[in-house]
């Protein structure tokens, strides 16, 4: 059970991003108030995880700012009973903010391509029965699942990867910064529709050689 102190420090982070414009989507707003930041942060950093900022995670690795996590998820804009394919899963903490989106009738598809947060996302993400976890390089998507209703990328890609567009379903939207900027992609047809909804900083999508994941 959350203590008061923690509590306390959730409500304001809740009233700082409302006031930066976000939360605004219900169901954006149910699931940060659900999800428990705290058990997706390293031990040492529990007393500060609902800080706005980023912090540390193994493997060089981080956990992005909530300001960034609602930023994203809003962009993305998942439903009910909805499949994502997220690549990059760090913690597990976005896809846990997915799963609660989607609910039990949807699914959350999570790549990560380091082992060790391979098993830490895996752990902290438990619970969460809707949540699958795969080792893998996510730029090349996950086939086996394919299509996804929504895609999000959280590592900074250098172009957007053909593969997760072609895994993309028709009607589907794709979120994922590209070097510093972050864009919102709309599948129509053949065509896809960019809009660039700001500058953000992320670590780099890594990608590996061999194949890809069954």
């Amino acid at each position: 059970m959350m203590n008061k102190a923690l509590q306390e420090r959730k409500r304001l982070l809740i009233r700082e991003l409302q006031s930066c414009g976000l939360l605004k989507n219900a169901s954006v707003l149910r699931a940060f108030e659900k999800v428990p930041r705290e058990n997706f942060v390293l031990p040492e950093c529990r007393k500060y995880a609902y800080v706005n900022e980023p912090l540390p995670l193994p493997e060089g690795q981080t956990i992005s700012q909530p300001f960034t996590v609602a930023s994203m998820t809003e962009a993305l804009d998942a439903a009910p009973g909805q499949k994502v394919l997220e690549v990059g899963s760090g913690s597990g903490y976005q896809a846990a903010i997915l799963s609660e989106i989607v609910g039990n009738k949807g699914k959350v598809v999570t790549m990560e391509i380091i082992p060790k947060l391979k098993e830490f996302a895996e752990k902290n993400l438990s619970g969460y029965k809707n949540v699958e976890v795969i080792l893998g390089d996510g730029s090349r998507g996950f086939p086996r699942e394919a299509p996804y209703d929504r895609i999000i990328v959280t590592a900074s890609a250098k172009a957007v990867p053909e593969k997760l567009v072609k895994q993309l379903k028709n009607g589907g939207t794709m979120v994922i910064p590209v070097g510093e900027e972050m864009y919102v992609i709309k599948k129509k047809d053949k065509a896809l529709e960019k809009t660039m909804i700001g500058y953000y900083a992320f670590v780099p999508l890594t990608e590996a050689t061999g194949a890809a994941p069954l």
